[in-house]
Parts: structure tokens; sequence; C-alpha cells
């Protein structure tokens, strides 16, 4: 097992390669940060050696021991069954070389991902061993396997998903040890579209003015701004530009952890409504003192998710009659009151955070008529236009 050691202020590499031991230094300063950082790095290098596919000179390039090793590190080592690996260990080297390029709650969701599925699914095959009959078979029983919510079953889209990381690691070990990827003709299962629920403009009405009164500013910027559960969670003070009437949004919660917006995309400016700027203003009287988060906690801890939904969302629906949907339907609501107030589809693209007005159009249009004039009013108006005139001539 290799470490991270320390030298005259500078960290460096102690580890043993074919029966030899390596140092290798850098350049970096021994802090708590550069540690984890080269951890991970020796973490991917312990876990090549032990597959056999450890290149020294692509990580230590300058180093004179990586003429040493260049030709043996190359060669793959045999498993103790063939040629290959075997799933689980190069699952868990695929894992860690590219978790460091993840955000925090994808590499939970992927370390999920191997842990009850894959692994025990393939662990014990090599990799050039798994078949295309293989996965499907798999995929097969994952159709069988209970879902969330009570669900008798795991959803299309989750399947596809987790066929699609498995596809990724036997695409890398393909490239690596040249074999066919058996994934590579597989398609993926078909996704039933899922219908929005949005809420009218007087169920908003209605649920902001009975909502607790602690709430009613969140339910506001929630109905209003089209963000998303973990962005709204996430805002912060420093985010809110009441000069230029802008929301940035840059961050989320995720699992409790401020995190990474979900895309590029998302990392955009919303502009402020006049209701959005009141009820900003009346937060920032509240809790700017107690919280750099917007909204927060009595102990200016940012809001849980669960608490939210269970203590105060599904009651007030239930209170007041209403269907019970998700938080989530706050943000298809905006958008449908966005466009059918009139707002060019690309500035409420942009305000969601989209890259462009696909989803707009496939997702909202029912709601929206005039978004895409299928609902013949249009051609209503031509022709009931054109019969008055010939009758207003004719007389």
């Amino acid at each position: 097992m290799g470490s991270i050691r320390e030298r005259r202020g500078k960290l460096y590499f102690d580890f043993r390669y074919q029966g030899t031991r390596c140092r290798e230094q850098t350049k970096l300063s021994d802090t708590a940060t550069n540690r984890k950082t080269m951890q991970q790095m020796l973490s991917r290098i312990e876990a090549e050696i032990t597959l056999g596919t450890f290149d020294y000179a692509r990580y230590f390039p300058g180093s004179s021991n990586a003429q040493n090793f260049s030709q043996a590190a190359k060669a793959p080592r045999l498993s103790a069954r063939g040629q290959t690996p075997t799933f689980h260990e190069f699952s868990e080297t695929w894992f860690l070389e590219n978790e460091v390029g993840w955000r925090e709650s994808h590499a939970v969701c992927i370390r999920s991902t191997l842990d009850r599925h894959l692994i025990p699914a393939f662990g014990e095959k090599e990799v050039s061993h798994i078949t295309k009959a293989d996965v499907l078979s798999f995929r097969s029983q994952l159709g069988k396997v209970s879902g969330r919510n009570g669900n008798i079953s795991l959803s299309a889209r989750t399947i596809n998903r987790i066929v699609q990381v498995l596809g990724q690691i036997l695409g890398e070990a393909a490239d690596r040890f040249e074999f066919t990827n058996p994934l590579a003709k597989v398609k993926r299962l078909k996704v039933r579209k899922t219908d929005i629920h949005p809420f009218n403009i007087e169920q908003v009405r209605s649920i902001i003015e009975h909502v607790r009164p602690d709430y009613r500013q969140y339910m506001v910027v929630r109905f209003f701004t089209g963000m998303r559960t973990g962005e709204i969670h996430g805002l912060k003070w420093k985010y809110v530009d009441f000069d230029r009437r802008q929301i940035l949004v840059r961050e989320t919660i995720v699992r409790g952890k401020l995190d990474y917006t979900k895309t590029d995309g998302s990392q955009r400016e919303i502009e402020m409504s006049q209701p959005i700027y009141e009820a900003l203003r009346a937060q920032h009287a509240s809790t700017s003192r107690l919280s750099e988060f917007v909204f927060c906690t009595g102990s200016g801890q940012p809001l849980n998710l669960n608490n939210v939904t269970n203590r105060v969302w599904y009651p007030l629906l239930r209170y007041l009659g209403f269907e019970e949907r998700r938080p989530y339907q706050t943000r298809h609501t905006c958008a449908t009151l966005w466009l059918g107030a009139g707002e060019n589809p690309e500035w409420v693209a942009r305000q969601l955070g989209h890259n462009n007005t696909e989803m707009l159009f496939k997702t909202y249009s029912r709601f929206v008529p005039n978004l895409t004039r299928q609902d013949g009013s249009a051609f209503d108006r031509f022709i009931s236009g054109a019969l008055h005139q010939e009758v207003h001539d004719e007389a």
C-alpha cells in the first residue's frame, strides 16, 4: 500500500511497482487539499497496477523511472482465469479514474449502481467474456426488481440508466483489451412519456394565501422563478442582486451538500418580477442576519427537502383539497404561466436553464395553445373574418 509523504515541505508519492519502491517528488505544498488530491491519484495508480494497465510515463513523464518501466507497464496483466480482469476489478478502476471529474452526487449514484446491480450480476465474470445475451438477461431481470415509492418494478428510464453505466464500463474495457463491446447494438428501452401536472393561477394564489407565513415568500419564489428544489434551497444572499433585479443560480444542494448545478446550462440569471423582488426583500429582512442562505431553518441551516415536503407541502395540498403533486411541479407551473402570458420561448428557456426551446415545445405545448398555434384559433379567426367580409360586400 502506497502513501503520501512529505519532504522539506513538499509532498511526494511513495509506492511499490514491479517489486521496486518508487518515490516521485511533486512541487505541491503539504496541505490537506493537496494530500487529498494526491491520494486520489495514488488510488488510481494502485488500481491500474493491480490490473496491469499502469503506464508509468503517463503519470510521471519526467521521471527517470519512466523509461525503465514503460514497456512492462503497457502489457496488461493476465487474470487468474484468462486474458482480461474481472468486471469487479475493472469497474473499481474505472470508478477511481472517473470519480475526480464527477459531481459528488453523481459519484454516489454511480457507486450505488455498481454495488446494488452491476457487481452482483457481473462481478466474477471477465470483462471480455460478458456477452450480449448476458446483458439482455440482466436487463430482463431488472424489470422484475421492485421500484421506489411503491412501484412494482423499476422504470424503463432507471433500467436504461443502469445499463448505460454498464455500457460505459465495458466500452472502456473493450478499448483497453481489444474486444467488442457487447452493448454496442443493444437498444435502449422505450421510455413512456410522462405528463406534467402544473397548477393554474387560481390554485397558485390559494397556495400562497394559505401556506404558513414563514413559507409564504418561499412559495412565491418557487412558483414564479422556475427554480429547481436544490437550486432554491442552495440559494445564498450573495447570489441575489437587488440592483439588477436578478437571481444568480450558481449552486445547488444535493443530499444535504452544496454542489455545482445540474449542468453548465443551469448556471443562469433569473430576472426578478415585481412579486419576486418584493418577496425577496421581505425575506431579506427576516433571514439575512441569520444565515447566508435565503431560505433557512431557525438555526440558519438550509431547508431540508423531506421536511418541507412532508410537513408543509403535502399537508397544505390536502387542506386545500388539491391533488397531491411533487413540489417539482412548481417549476412546470412557472413555465406554463410564462408561456401562457406570451413570453418569448427563448427567454423562457434561458430562465429555466435549458439550452434551447426543444423541451418547451415538447413538454408544455398542450398547456399553451398559442405557443404552437395548433388549436385552430388562428385559422378560425382568418376564415371567420373572410366570410364576414364577403357577406358585408354582398350587402
